[in-house]
């Protein structure tokens, strides 16, 4: 069976010490398993895509700007990828099997062309890993499941500022999305 990768949202903004919407420490502490994965992918030829979080500072209409400080705006620092994986990401950028995206909602579905990269390449399992688990990784795999794909979330390379959501969430895709939930 045909996958790939999806690496949503690990960016300075989320991960860094201090980014505008940081999930901090638990962040930080998955970056060797977020790098290895990507890098393991890469390598064997599967599809890796990158989903960035995305934002323009002036959109005041933006749903999220009433819930979250602003964050992942373009054109700044805090919207690179973090840490090993910017340098992985620099490495690989111009590889075929590796794609670069932005998004403006929480999943990596809404308002891309993410299914139809994804059903060009005719794959069929999606490994999920980054941040926040109960917010953008949670409803990627919720659009990733009603489109019928099958679901892989490495839960060693997840995390979030929220222990009771990541809890949750990870319970979550194993029992209502059936999702494998792995290391």
């Amino acid at each position: 069976m045909k996958k790939a990768l999806i690496c949503i949202d690990y960016t300075n903004d989320f991960v860094a010490s201090d980014g505008k919407l940081t999930c901090g420490e638990p962040g930080q502490k998955i970056e060797d398993a977020v790098a290895k994965l990507a890098e393991t992918f890469i390598n064997s030829g599967d599809f890796v895509v990158f989903a960035v979080d995305a934002h323009d500072a002036l959109d005041l209409h933006h749903p999220e700007t009433r819930l979250f400080p602003p964050h992942n705006i373009k054109g700044t620092s805090g919207k690179a990828l973090y840490g090993k994986l910017e340098t992985l990401f620099k490495k690989h950028e111009n590889d075929t099997n590796v794609y670069y995206m932005e998004k403006t909602r929480y999943s990596a579905f809404a308002g891309t062309n993410l299914e139809l990269k994804l059903r060009e390449r005719d794959i069929k399992e999606l490994h999920l890993i980054g941040v926040c688990t109960d917010i953008c990784v949670l409803h990627t795999a919720v659009d990733a499941y009603n489109k019928g794909f099958d679901l892989v979330i490495h839960q060693n390379a997840v995390a979030s500022f929220n222990p009771d959501g990541h809890d949750w969430a990870l319970t979550h895709f194993a029992n209502a999305l059936g999702a494998s939930v792995s290391d």
